[in-house]
């Protein structure tokens, strides 16, 4: 392992099945800087949905374009963007709304500011970030584990952290399984998770 990190420790010392495969992984990371902002970190996320890395990448670029004075636009600016000129960007009906959507939770204070959200606990930030169209709950951990990094998020709805603690634990997990089991992951479920991504993509050599 290339260090061990106190989320690391922790896992190691509670749990079998972490025991076995963490050594063979990157810790999780513990710094976190891009997009903490909620509104930002959703306009990108809605972007992003359902697209490759690359072409997302190239759609947000052009979306980002449309507003060369700033570095992001305002609640404002996406609101007064007439639906034919974000439609020329690559973006669908679907995503046009969804972001109209979240300007305006945001000018409504539904979507926080980022210093008032570091002090909001999870289950709130995830009530108040999903109320936006096309946001939902996965996207919002995501947005929790790593944007803001906190370290108790298990995403029991990701196939691929279902898939990871199948792996490790030899035996298939439905959500509700899958959050009862990780409860005793607490407080470092996020890093749990982290782990479970990379049991899928890790082979052991077994002894």
């Amino acid at each position: 392992m290339a260090r061990v990190n106190e989320a690391e420790k922790y896992l190691i010392k509670i749990c079998p099945a972490m025991r076995k495969h963490v050594p063979h992984h990157e810790p999780y990371p513990t710094s976190f800087e891009r997009f903490k902002d909620p509104y930002r970190a959703l306009i990108r996320a809605v972007v992003y949905q359902q697209l490759s890395g690359k072409a997302a990448g190239t759609i947000y670029g052009r979306v980002i374009a449309l507003y060369p004075d700033k570095k992001h636009p305002d609640p404002e600016d996406i609101l007064n963007t007439k639906d034919e000129k974000l439609r020329a960007a690559g973006l669908s009906r679907q995503k046009i709304a969804a972001l109209k959507d979240i300007a305006q939770k945001r000018l409504d204070k539904i979507i926080p500011h980022q210093r008032s959200i570091a002090h909001l606990p999870d289950e709130e930030i995830i009530e108040r970030l999903t109320a936006a169209r096309g946001v939902g709950r996965w996207t919002v951990e995501m947005y929790l584990m790593f944007s803001l990094g906190r370290p108790d998020v298990l995403p029991v709805d990701d196939l691929g952290v279902r898939k990871g603690a199948e792996k490790m634990l030899g035996r298939e997990l439905n959500p509700k399984q899958l959050g009862e089991y990780g409860a005793r992951w607490a407080p470092w479920r996020s890093a749990a998770a982290w782990h479970c991504w990379r049991a899928v993509d890790t082979v052991l050599m077994e002894p």
